[in-house]
C-alpha cells in the first residue's frame, strides 16, 4: 500500500493537531474520525475534510477503509483503546504516555506480536530533523564520549482539581504528562540507567506537581531530570560531553537548532520545519508499515515497556498509585 489510510481514535487537542499535520504527509491519508458521540466526530470531520464519523471507537476500528489507528485519548484509555484497535486487525500509533503503568503496556505488546500487527508509542520529538541531526553528531564523536545530560521540562499551571493534569483518577501528575519527555530523552541517549531515584512534591490531589530524577549508569555517567507544574523552565537539554557539549534549544521536546561547542567555538546547527512537527512521526510509521515492520527501530517497543517499568517505580518511591496498579 502507498497510502496509509488513518483513523484518529479521539478529538481532543492532540488529534487537531495530528490531523494538521498529516496532511504533509503525502503517504497520509485521514479516512475516519471516531469519537463517543457521532455529533463530536461528524464537526471534527467537517473541519478537517475527513469521509468517515464514527460516534463510537468499535465502529471506527472496524472501518474496512482503515489501515492504521491513531489512539489519542487521555493516558489511561489507551491500554483499552489500543487492545481494541489491534484486536480489529489495525496497525497502532498510541500517544505517550503509552500507558498508565508497566502491566498495561506489555499486555499492549503482547497482543500487538500475537496480532502481528504495528505498534508504537508516539514519542514524536524522536523524529524531529534536530533530533535525527543530534543522533548523528553523538555517532561521530563530535562532543567525544556523552558523559552527562541535563533536562528540564515545566509549565506553571494554575491548580483546578478539577483539570485532568491534576486528577489522580485520570492519571494526573507531571511525570505521565511531561516527565515522559525527559525520561525517553535520556533513554534515546544514554540507553536505560543501572539505577535511578526520584524526588517529587505531591499535590492537594496526591499527584506529582514537581519531581527530579537522578539516573546513574555502571559507567560512570549521569542525567539529571525535571519536570514541574509549578513553574516555567527554558526546556532546554545540555549533553555534556569528554571533547565538547550540544545544547537542545528552545525547548528540547520540539528543537529547531542545536548548539555544538568544541574548544571554545560555537557551531549553530539550524533545523527548522513547517507545521508542528507530528509530519515526520506520521511518514515514519507509515513506511514501517508499507516495509512489513511491525516495529520500529528509532522507538522500539521493549524500550517502551522500560520506560513505563521506570515510571512506575518512580512513582512506588513517591508513594504515588493509580487504580490501574490495582492498588486503589
Amino acid at each position: 500500500m502507498d497510502v496509509i489510510r488513518w483513523g484518529i481514535l479521539g478529538t481532543g487537542r492532540i488529534a487537531n493537531k495530528f490531523a494538521q499535520d498529516s496532511e504533509l504527509v503525502g503517504t497520509a491519508q485521514i479516512a475516519a474520525v471516531g469519537s463517543r458521540k457521532l455529533e463530536t466526530a461528524q464537526v471534527f470531520a467537517s473541519k478537517y475534510g475527513i469521509p468517515n464519523a464514527h460516534g463510537s471507537y468499535d465502529d471506527l476500528v472496524n472501518d474496512s477503509e482503515v489501515d492504521a489507528i491513531y489512539v489519542c485519548t487521555p493516558h489511561p484509555w489507551h491500554c483499552e483503546h489500543t487492545l481494541l484497535a489491534l484486536n480489529a486487525g489495525k496497525h497502532v500509533l498510541c500517544e505517550k504516555s503509552f500507558a498508565m503503568t508497566a502491566n498495561e503496556a506489555a499486555s499492549m505488546i503482547s497482543t500487538a506480536r500475537k496480532t502481528r500487527r504495528f505498534l508504537m508509542e508516539g514519542m514524536w520529538t524522536r523524529f524531529l530533523p534536530a533530533i535525527v541531526r543530534l543522533r548523528e553528531l553523538l555517532e561521530l564523536g563530535k562532543i567525544g564520549t556523552l558523559r552527562a545530560l541535563q533536562v528540564d521540562l515545566g509549565v506553571q499551571i494554575p491548580f483546578d482539581p478539577k483539570n485532568r493534569l491534576f486528577d489522580k483518577t485520570v492519571g494526573g501528575g507531571a511525570l505521565l504528562d511531561l516527565g515522559i519527555y525527559p525520561i525517553s530523552f535520556a533513554f534515546m541517549l544514554m540507553g536505560p540507567p543501572s539505577r535511578y531515584v526520584g524526588f517529587a512534591s505531591l499535590g492537594e490531589t496526591n499527584v506529582d506537581m514537581q519531581h527530579a530524577i537522578l539516573f546513574d549508569y555502571q559507567d560512570g555517567r549521569h542525567a539529571q531530570l525535571t519536570g514541574t507544574f509549578l513553574a516555567d523552565a527554558p526546556g532546554v537539554a545540555n549533553l555534556l560531553g569528554s571533547a565538547g557539549r550540544i545544547i537542545v534549544q528552545p525547548r528540547f521536546h520540539h528543537p529547531h537548532a542545536l548548539t555544538l561547542i568544541r574548544g571554545g567555538q560555537h557551531e549553530e546547527i539550524s533545523a527548522p520545519f513547517a507545521g508542528g512537527g507530528f509530519q515526520f512521526q506520521i511518514a515514519h510509521v507509515n513506511a514501517q508499515i508499507r516495509n512489513g515492520a511491525l516495529e520500529s527501530r528509532v522507538m522500539p517497543l521493549d524500550e517502551t515497556l522500560e520506560i513505563m517499568r521506570c515510571m512506575d517505580d518512580l512513582r512506588a518511591q513517591w508513594g504515588l498509585r493509580y487504580d490501574a496498579d490495582g492498588l486503589g
